[in-house]
């Protein structure tokens, strides 16, 4: 049945901060919301005191009805999801008709090509899929140094070395995360994601100065999901990996629990900056 209040807000929630933040943003502001935890993503103890649906991702019927059982109109797509292949999705009869209906188009290429089929269903099913930022205030990284350190001229060598990669790469909708270090590419982020990276990167560090790590959205890439997204784990796993700091795209990047990034960053010696100009 049909909830007839005030509209809620949906989040289809993978993994990480991002949907637990806007839970929590959400529930202290006293808004209605409604969860479809993506099974094998969400955490399972973020949503369960909340209004929610544990689902798998070809489960598309169920979630399309879940939501609008719910009174949901805007959608969020929020968190890390491990892109599954066909057999994996094991897609329901909704599904199947959508990817019917997309073509081989829809898993060709990157996850770019993906999400925007994905947005362009849902659209096509009558809802509106908005920006995580748009909901919670003070995501969206801003320009500037964060915190106490900032980049030396090596580093913004390296920065600027790492920019040119991705703006290279980015066209191809490889990844929005690339390591360089004293000039050198130690890693460029794919399919395995910015933890991944940072651990592949660390036993391939070379003597003297440390690294960067550049996040940046890729070209034309649709800015209401996936932005390039940095917390304290990533702050954290770049010191591990011998990094000296991390620079994001300004207002193409997300920023989860700015105070608390800005701190660890103090205490492990790292820098954070947002780049405001990166073409």
């Amino acid at each position: 049945m049909k909830d007839d209040g005030p509209e809620a807000i949906g989040i289809i929630a993978g993994g990480g901060e991002v949907p637990r933040r806007l839970i929590e943003t959400l529930t202290r502001q006293g808004r209605r919301f409604f969860v479809i935890a993506l099974e094998g993503h969400a955490d399972p103890a973020l949503v369960a005191s909340t209004p929610h649906v544990t689902l798998r991702m070809g489960a598309v019927g169920a979630a399309l009805e879940a939501l609008r059982g719910a009174g949901v109109r805007d959608l969020v797509l929020a968190g890390s999801v491990r892109r599954p292949s066909l057999p994996e999705l094991r897609p329901d009869w909704t599904a199947t008709k959508l990817i019917a209906k997309m073509g081989p188009k829809m898993f060709a290429g990157g996850d770019d090509a993906l999400l925007r089929a994905v947005v362009k269903v849902l659209e096509g099913e009558g809802f509106r899929v908005v920006r995580a930022d748009s909901v919670l205030q003070g995501l969206l990284a801003t320009p500037g140094v964060l915190g106490r350190h900032a980049p030396d001229s090596a580093a913004q060598a390296d920065i600027d070395r790492a920019i040119a990669i991705l703006r290279a790469l980015g066209p191809l909708d490889v990844g929005q995360g690339a390591v360089v270090q004293q000039g050198i590419c130690l890693g460029v982020e794919a399919v395995e994601g910015t933890d991944a990276l940072l651990a592949r990167v660390g036993p391939l560090r070379r003597d003297g100065l440390g690294g960067v790590l550049v996040k940046l959205r890729k070209p034309g890439q649709d800015e209401r999901v996936d932005l390039p997204t940095i917390g304290v784990s990533t702050i954290e796993k770049a010191a591990a990996s011998g990094l000296r700091g991390i620079a994001i795209d300004a207002g193409g990047a997300w920023l989860v629990d700015r105070p608390a990034v800005i701190e660890a960053a103090d205490r492990l010696g790292l820098f954070v900056i947002g780049l405001e100009k990166t073409a």
